[in-house]
C-alpha cells in the first residue's frame, strides 16, 4: 500500500482565511517523522511556484511527489482552463508528479455555496474534462475528477453522471463522497475500476448528513471536527481497502483530515498526532 501525505491534514488550504497556515518546512518534516515517503504538493502557492524550487523543497525532505489538487473552472463556456493546466504540467516535468487531481471549481471563494449546473454547463464540463485528460496524458500525467463539496461535482448523482458519461478516472475521496450523499462502499463496489487515487478521509456521518439539507456549512463542519483520524469515524475502510485490492488498485492512498488551526501548534504537537494515527490505522489494513 502506497500511503502519501497531504498538507490539508496540517490545516494548509487554498481557501482564503482558512486558519493558520503552517510552513512547508515543518509540514514536510513531520510527514517524514511519521513514516510517509510521498506527498501531494498542496494548494497553489504554498510551495514555490517555480518548478525547480518546488522540486528542491520536496526533494530536500526525501518525499516522492504524487501530484497536485487542482481547481479548474470547467463549466464556463467563456473560460478556457487549458493554459492553467499546461502551466501546472510544465511544473510537473521539473518537480515531478503523476496525478492532476481535478476539482470542478465553482468560480466562488470557499466551499460553502455554489451555483447549479445548466445543461450547457454540463456539456462544457464534459468537453473540458476530455481536453484536460488528453493534455495530461500527452505529458505522462493522469487527470482524475475529485468530487468535492462546494464544487460543480459534489453530490453522488453528479459523480455518477460524470463516471457514466466520460472516461475520466476518479479520485475516491471518502469524506467528500460521504458529504455528497454517497454510500462509499457501494460506490467503490460499482466503480472500483475507475479509481486512480484515493483521498483517505474518515468522517463523522452524523455531521456530514447535515450538509445536504443546509443545516451545516462546510467550514462549520470542519471547525466542529467533522473529520477524524482514520478508524475514529464512520467510513468502512476495511471494506474499501478489500474492494480496491480485489480490483487490482495499486495507486496512492493520500491521508487527508481537513482541519483549521487557530494558531501555530507547539513543537511536536498538533496535527502530527492525528496524521500518525491515520497512517498507522490505514497501514494496518494493507
Amino acid at each position: 500500500m502506497k500511503i502519501a501525505g497531504a498538507p490539508i491534514s496540517w490545516g494548509v488550504c487554498e481557501v482564503p482565511d482558512w486558519g493558520y497556515q503552517m510552513a512547508p518546512e515543518r509540514v514536510l518534516t513531520e510527514m517524514r517523522e511519521i513514516g510517509l515517503t510521498a506527498t501531494e504538493f498542496g494548494p497553489q502557492g504554498w510551495l514555490p511556484t517555480d518548478a525547480e524550487e518546488r522540486a528542491a523543497v520536496v526533494g530536500r525532505f526525501g518525499l516522492q511527489p504524487v501530484g497536485s489538487f487542482f481547481l479548474a473552472v470547467m463549466h464556463d463556456p467563456g473560460f478556457d482552463p487549458i493554459p492553467q493546466v499546461e502551466a501546472e504540467l510544465t511544473a510537473f516535468e521539473v518537480a515531478g508528479g503523476e496525478f492532476l487531481v481535478l476539482a470542478a471549481d465553482s468560480g466562488r471563494d470557499g466551499y460553502d455555496d455554489r451555483p447549479e449546473l445548466t445543461e450547457e454547463g454540463w456539456a462544457t464540463l464534459f468537453t473540458n474534462l476530455t481536453r484536460i485528460r488528453e493534455a495530461c496524458a500527452a505529458r505522462g500525467v493522469t487527470a482524475c475528477i475529485h468530487p468535492h463539496w462546494g464544487t460543480m461535482v459534489q453530490n453522488v448523482d453528479e459523480v455518477e453522471r460524470v463516471l457514466d458519461n466520460s472516461t475520466v478516472g476518479l479520485c475516491l475521496d471518502t469524506g467528500h463522497l460521504t458529504a455528497g450523499g454517497a454510500d462509499v462502499v457501494d460506490l467503490v463496489r460499482r466503480y472500483a475500476d475507475r479509481v486512480d487515487i484515493v483521498h483517505a478521509k474518515d468522517v463523522r456521518s452524523d455531521m456530514a448528513a447535515k450538509l445536504l439539507p443546509g443545516e451545516l456549512t462546510w467550514s462549520e463542519g470542519i471547525k466542529a471536527g467533522m473529520f477524524t483520524p482514520i478508524g475514529q469515524g464512520d467510513i468502512d475502510f476495511p471494506a474499501v481497502v478489500s474492494l480496491l485490492n480485489e480490483a487490482g488498485f495499486d495507486g496512492y492512498w493520500v491521508l487527508e483530515q481537513d482541519i483549521m488551526l487557530d494558531g501555530e501548534p507547539p513543537a511536536g504537537g498538533g496535527p502530527i498526532a492525528n496524521a500518525r494515527a491515520s497512517f498507522e490505522a490505514l497501514a494496518a489494513l494493507a
